[in-house]
């Protein structure tokens, strides 16, 4: 357990806040793409404890910008976008994407006061249908060169959803190998032909065997935590006889996404990203190895799952999250339905705002979690003592870390690591898009 200056150090991530500066060295999952569609692209965010506006302008560029104009304070998420930039609807000064201030109207023409004007903004990029935002000092870190950046748009779909706890805790469950034995436990195992665009309802890799049938039967894993350049590897093993055993590869991404198998074609890269201290959001990339995405119906499943134009959830709090008894007796170990990303969003949120710490008792199936926090606190300690933290990358660094590896399959119980490197190996091989 941590104590309670240990825990918020951990999990505060507003202005000023030394997980909040933190965070702020990396590029952060700031909007969707398709949340900027349509003929008004412009929308409201909170992100890291500020109030933000994203924008795209009438040249195609993105732009990030405080919320409040610095002019008299008005709401910039009703400006006009016009004129190279966005313009406040109160005495139309024009910002563009990189806060400069083009024009004061209403002053006279011998005016130097916008010259003196900054507004606060953020550089963004465009990666695979997600907009990062860099809102840290200097000049941005570059982006690893990860299978979900680098494959064509045509293989790769980006969703979001909201949850109503501190990001911590979402983060922490999906480094945790064990949960997926009880928490998206399946009574029953699904057709895997229509098993499309869902998790662990797929076969396994090299085997017959259900995703869900591993998860149910199995469930004293052994567990592997290995340090790698971008933060760690998970190797969860579940012997499933003498000869074989169940191999799920998956991986931290430091500071707050993992990387695991969906199924056998593809892999989610996810990220935790605080709106602030007690809300956060979800952002993933599905990234295949076999077949282009069909987004139209990875995009419909989640659309019964999710409503706009926030993202909000339509299981929740509110209507405790589906929960139906007799469910829970027959088919899901939940009874929250059938969407594992309901069920992790019961778990955090259940978990209070902001997780009390020093309450929990951790065993040794947590040895990943344990293992991130170390990582997180080495990183703080590093900041206080002006050096770079991990994965805060330069161009040379960040063409050198790629993958990473995410494996679930069933191989030989004596050779289980070679079993992983030549399974991923087999599936790189095998992708159209992989040079």
């Amino acid at each position: 357990m941590l104590s309670a200056e240990q825990n918020q150090l951990i999990t505060h991530t507003g202005p000023g806040a030394p997980a909040g500066t933190l965070m702020r060295r990396y590029w952060q999952p700031a909007a969707l793409v398709e949340e900027l569609a349509g003929n008004r692209p412009i929308k409201p965010i909170r992100l890291l404890g500020e109030d933000l506006v994203i924008f795209k302008d009438d040249k195609g560029g993105y732009g990030l910008v405080g919320r409040h104009c610095p002019h008299r304070g008005t709401d910039l998420a009703y400006g006009r976008l016009e004129d190279g930039g966005l313009r406040c609807p109160f005495h139309g000064w024009l910002f563009d994407t990189a806060g400069n201030c083009l024009e004061t109207p209403a002053e006279p023409p011998e005016s130097n006061l916008c010259a003196n004007i900054k507004q606060k903004a953020y550089p963004v990029v465009e990666k695979n249908g997600i907009l990062f935002a860099y809102m840290g000092p200097g000049k941005p870190p570059a982006l690893p060169a990860f299978d979900c950046f680098v494959a064509p748009d045509s293989h790769t779909f980006a969703f979001k959803g909201l949850i109503d706890c501190n990001w911590l805790q979402s983060l922490e469950v999906g480094v945790d190998p064990v949960h997926t034995s009880f928490l998206h436990r399946f009574f029953h195992d699904d057709d895997p032909t229509k098993s499309y665009g869902k998790v662990f309802r797929d076969v396994t890799r090299d085997s017959d065997m259900p995703m869900s049938r591993i998860m149910r039967e199995y469930t004293r894993p052994q567990i592997e935590v290995e340090p790698t350049p971008y933060g760690f590897r998970v190797v969860t093993l579940r012997e499933i006889s003498d000869a074989s055993t169940h191999v799920r590869v998956t991986n931290l991404m430091f500071p707050n996404a993992f990387v695991i198998p969906m199924s056998r074609e593809m892999t989610i890269t996810q990220w935790h990203v605080p709106i602030d201290d007690t809300k956060h959001y979800w952002y993933a990339i599905f990234t295949s190895f076999g077949q282009p995405v069909n987004k139209e119906e990875m995009r419909r499943q989640r659309l019964q799952l999710y409503s706009l134009p926030d993202y909000v959830p339509n299981r929740n709090k509110s209507n405790d999250y589906g929960y139906d008894p007799n469910e829970q007796e027959h088919d899901t170990y939940t009874g929250m339905g059938p969407d594992i990303n309901v069920h992790d969003q019961w778990a955090c949120e259940s978990m209070g705002a902001i997780q009390d710490r020093t309450q929990e008792h951790l065993g040794t199936s947590d040895k990943a979690i344990i293992a991130y926090r170390k990582l997180l606190r080495q990183a703080l300690d590093q900041q206080a003592k002006g050096e770079t933290p991990l994965m805060v990358l330069d161009e040379k660094q960040a063409a050198s870390i790629t993958g990473p590896s995410a494996v679930d399959g069933i191989g030989p119980t004596e050779d289980w690591q070679g079993y992983w490197q030549r399974s991923e190996a087999d599936k790189r091989q095998g992708a159209s898009w992989i040079a």
